[in-house]
């Protein structure tokens, strides 16, 4: 009996103890934005795909890559570069450009070596690095996660990873901030061992990624202005797609499915009547 005590407290005390914990994880609420892409009838918006390609290529791409994502995937239906004269996005032009400034590594068929032959379109995108150790080791120890479901695996998708993005703030006075970290209020974390301040200690976390997004880190071919805010939009706009490629076309199959209904319960119901009408119910 006093065994299975000591074990009951030990079990409500590593309990308590998570509780605490999870307790002291905090973060800000994340940024309320509209999405031209959020709801039943959202659609993406091709312009904005494409600066969010960009932004991606331009920024993102030197430490995060895509694993998930082919080239060809640019060019198909809804994709940033979708020209309806060429069905097969094999056969897309601009995705034909894209993948020239790459080398993907292979093997030599005749002789096992290891080559690097130009990409092609049915390549997934070219990684920044060779191997997980050697992204750690570009990146001060962390592992830039890959965003190819990034908006889907997190929490408050689109919205989290823009406030993200343009969360970034001085700390607070009394915040110690480990080296080669970087205070952000939308960041889940626990600031307690790191503040000494008065108070309660200040929401949110720390991130391994420097601010990346700057004014006029990029130039958009379409001339709108590359405000940070527009970049983290247009950015956050181009990992939803790339989240989830078939959205918009899963959207309107689902509407279709749903007219079918209507009009098929619509006759279901008249044969009902017809069939039934000299029955006493």
């Amino acid at each position: 009996m006093l065994r299975k005590a000591f074990a009951i407290a030990a079990a409500l005390g590593l309990a308590a103890a998570a509780q605490a914990s999870l307790a002291a994880t905090t973060q800000a609420t994340p940024k309320d934005v509209h999405w031209s892409f959020e709801g039943p009838f959202g659609r993406f918006d091709q312009e904005q795909l494409q600066r969010g390609y960009k932004v991606y290529h331009d920024v993102c791409s030197s430490c995060h890559a895509m694993h998930l994502m082919s080239y060809r995937n640019l060019g198909q239906v809804g994709g940033p570069f979708y020209d309806p004269k060429y069905p097969n996005p094999n056969d897309n032009p601009y995705v034909k450009a894209i993948v020239q400034d790459y080398k993907v590594a292979d093997i030599d068929s005749d002789t096992g070596d290891v080559i690097h032959r130009p990409a092609t379109t049915a390549d997934a995108f070219v990684s920044p690095f060779a191997n997980d150790a050697a992204a750690r080791a570009s990146n001060g120890g962390s592992l830039p996660p890959d965003l190819s479901l990034i908006i889907k695996a997190r929490e408050d998708g689109a919205r989290y990873v823009y406030s993200i993005l343009t969360g970034y703030q001085p700390a607070p006075a009394g915040l110690t901030v480990p080296a080669n970290r970087y205070y952000d209020p939308y960041m889940p974390g626990d600031m307690t061992s790191f503040w000494h301040g008065a108070g309660p200690a200040p929401t949110g976390g720390f991130i391994a990624m420097p601010l990346q997004l700057t004014p006029n880190r990029v130039t958009f071919d379409d001339h709108v202005m590359a405000t940070p805010d527009q970049e983290a939009k247009d950015v956050v706009a181009f990992l939803a797609w790339a989240s989830e490629p078939h959205q918009s076309e899963r959207k309107q199959l689902g509407f279709a499915v749903m007219i079918y209904l209507v009009i098929f319960t619509g006759l279901l119901y008249a044969s009902y009547r017809r069939i039934w009408r000299k029955v006493a119910h």
